[in-house]
């Protein structure tokens, strides 16, 4: 079984695609380990603020079909394949790690938004921080601690009930 962290974000509809996406990723992947939910200012463009969340999961998949499962559930979400990189998401889950693969395809592993973006970084802290980065051998924790860029971005409450 590997183990896999997941990004999940959404601006549109937030609480109906967050519920839904962590869902329908439990029916597949079992028990996951769920980070707080975290609001964040749109990156990249001008747009509604977005939650964000990792997760993490156990998985026998090979990492091309554990994306086409994300790429399908992000459809059954509403997600249109096509749309400009900054744009509005119903849904957006983007595989970060597999074990600690290193590798360029089928996708880019690990993400590099791990070290970009806050709305990554935080909650992969949250629920990994003695986790290593594959790449740069650093804790999650130490990462996050040493991370300087400037992105806003608060826990909120979130009902997991509809």
């Amino acid at each position: 079984m590997a183990l896999i962290y997941i990004s999940v974000g959404s601006n549109i509809d937030r609480d109906v695609n967050i519920r839904g996406g962590v869902r329908a990723m439990a029916e597949h992947f079992g028990a996951l380990t769920l980070s707080s939910v975290y609001e964040s200012e749109a990156v990249g463009f001008t747009g509604d603020p977005f939650y964000n969340m990792v997760v993490a999961a156990e998985t026998d998949l090979a990492i091309d079909d554990c994306v086409a499962l994300l790429k399908h559930i992000e459809e059954q979400f509403g997600r249109l394949r096509g749309a400009e990189k900054f744009c509005g998401r119903t849904l957006d889950l983007d595989l970060l790690t597999y074990d600690q693969l290193i590798c360029q395809q089928p996708v880019e592993l690990p993400r590099g938004e791990i070290t970009e973006n806050a709305f990554v970084l935080w909650p992969l802290a949250e629920i990994a921080p003695e986790q290593i980065h594959p790449a740069t051998r650093q804790s999650y924790a130490e990462l996050w601690q040493a991370y300087n860029k400037s992105q806003k971005l608060w826990p909120i409450d979130f009902s997991w009930s509809d």
